[in-house]
Order: C-alpha cells, then structure tokens, then sequence
C-alpha cells in the first residue's frame, strides 16, 4: 500500500483543474507534520468567534518571532537565537531550533492581536462574518398580499 507522504502532488496538482486550494491545505498539513510537534501548540476556543493559538516559544525573543497572515493561512516562524554555541551545556532540554508552523484558517477569521508572554506566543484569532453575509430574519406581516401573475 503507498503512503500518501510518498505520492507526488505536483502531478495530481496537474492532472486537476479547480482543486488548487485543496493540494495547498494537503501540502501545508504534510509540511507541518515533517516538523515532529515542535513546537508544541494549543488552540482554545473563547466563545463563539474568539480563539487563541498558544505556541510554546521558550528562548525565544519578539526579535526571533514572526507572525503573518496570507489570506486563510497563519504562519508563525521562529528563528533560533544568536551566540547559542558559546554556552557549554551540560544537559539541553529546551529546543531552541529554527521553526515554522501554519494554521489553515476558515472564512472571515483574521488575527486580532499577538503577544508574548512566559514562553508562550499567544494568537488572538477573531471570525467577523461581514453583516451581508449573515443570516437574516424576515419578519412576516399580516394582510400583506402578492399578486401572481400567469405568463
């Protein structure tokens, strides 16, 4: 049987026509489970439009974090601080290496607000469904007729 780690989706991606987006979500998911869990992540749900990512980032500065946002795809990179191999390490459990980790999101969610505190890079993410999009109640009236017309 042949793992779907080994199929070539350059060619799948060729042999489609309208399925981009899915071969980008199957690429960045393989992508990010080459990387092991690292770093560790949780996602918590706030209320009904509210959620933060919370990435475990100790060692690293603000200066060695970027977060971005390309369309529904959240990226977060880490680069692994400066002037490590002067220190003489007797037992280094704390990973310190060059990272990058993406969050598909869904429609209308963008990030709100980043921040860094006690080795945690907590991502505030925030759906907003535009007000033409959400659902809308009509209200019915009494007596109010509409006339058919035959063709």
């Amino acid at each position: 049987m042949t793992r779907i780690t080994t199929l070539d989706l350059p060619a799948f991606r060729r042999a489609t026509i309208g399925f981009d987006r899915m071969f980008d979500e199957m690429e960045r998911t393989f992508a990010n489970s080459a990387t092991g869990g690292y770093p560790p992540y949780n996602i918590v749900q706030l209320n009904e439009n509210d959620y933060v990512i919370s990435i475990a980032v100790a060692g690293f500065s603000m200066d060695n974090l970027e977060v971005t946002q390309d369309k529904n795809v959240l990226k977060v990179e880490g680069k692994a601080p400066e002037n490590d191999e002067e220190v003489n390490y007797l037992h280094k459990g704390i990973g310190g290496r060059n990272f990058r980790r993406e969050f598909a999101l869904a429609e209308h969610v963008y990030v709100k607000s980043a921040g860094l505190e006690n080795g945690l890079l907590n991502i505030h993410v925030m759906r907003e469904v535009p007000e033409e999009l959400q659902p809308k109640t009509i209200k019915i009236q009494k007596g109010t007729t509409i006339a058919l017309e035959k063709k």
